[in-house]
């Protein structure tokens, strides 16, 4: 009984220690704003971060902080808290991700720019492996999915194919005997293009459609625009390019002058911000001005 008790004292012991943080990072945390932006746990100086994260209320994301076990590490080697108001969510998304890719904390999930980002293009019959250095997927029209690697990709058009029972033999993903059925078609996981069950048409067809919730949109614009966010104590203007997203301004003469200065980088395709502003651009559900 002494030594379940002692052990019980040890772990509420540590329980304690696990929330006892030091007074500077409540300080920090009270102090800090309840609009939306970015923040970041610093630990000793001249380190890498600790971690970056965003949220629309900063100061209610930093107090969940406090409350969550598994950070209690991060928490004990973080000196002192900055952060970086944004004018809405849209801001503080794009402006995370560009944070986590140059400054590389230690705490999150990795971003980098994927020199491998590949994506399948239709151009005819059989899907093809095209990559992100090669063609320009922002003004592509015939591209489907983003992935960071060529396995990844394959993989993905395989799922698509025992979804809708294609067959992986007119997808360029098994070589068929020449007048042979595929094995899937034997247990019915394959609709029978390869054996006359099915017509070509149709087969390609299914492919299509199958494909179209994969779709990488184009870019709708020709050149930079800038996407308008406000709140009670300021407006930011993103600019973005080709889904690529540029920076920040606080004033349209601002803005027009990061597009011209910075259009270079345009020519990066980045998967993270086309998922960022995909939907808020195609749907109009953001102002947009041009540059």
């Amino acid at each position: 009984m002494a030594t379940i008790s002692t052990r019980h004292r040890r772990d509420d012991f540590e329980a304690k220690r696990v929330y006892e943080y030091p007074q500077h990072l409540r300080e920090a945390i009270e102090d800090a704003p309840t609009g939306a932006g970015v923040y970041t746990f610093h630990g000793q100086e001249g380190d890498l971060p600790l971690y970056i994260g965003k949220s629309i209320n900063i100061r209610a994301r930093l107090l969940s902080h406090l409350r969550t076990e598994d950070e209690a590490r991060m928490l004990r080697q973080t000196q002192r808290i900055s952060h970086i108001r944004t004018a809405g969510e849209i801001g503080a998304l794009l402006l995370e991700a560009q944070m986590i890719k140059a400054q590389h904390p230690l705490f999150n999930q990795k971003l980098r720019r994927n020199k491998q980002l590949c994506s399948l293009q239709m151009t005819g019959d059989v899907p093809q492996v095209v990559y992100s250095k090669d063609i320009d997927f922002a003004s592509q029209p015939d591209l489907y999915g983003l992935y960071a690697s060529r396995h990844a990709a394959l993989d993905a058009l395989r799922a698509v194919a025992d979804q809708h029972k294609l067959c992986y033999g007119p997808l360029g993903l098994e070589k068929l005997p020449p007048g042979k059925a595929c094995f899937r078609s034997a247990i019915r996981q394959c609709a029978g293009v390869c054996r006359g069950d099915e017509s070509p048409d149709a087969h390609r067809e299914r492919l299509f459609s199958s494909l179209l919730a994969l779709r990488v949109e184009c870019w709708p614009y020709e050149g930079a625009v800038g996407l308008v966010e406000r709140d009670a104590e300021f407006t930011q203007i993103h600019v973005v390019n080709h889904w690529c997203y540029l920076g920040s301004a606080d004033s349209a003469q601002e803005a027009r002058q990061l597009s011209q200065t910075t259009h270079h980088a345009a020519a990066h395709f980045d998967a993270d911000s086309y998922k960022i502003l995909c939907r808020p651009v195609l749907t109009q559900s953001v102002e947009v001005v041009p540059l």
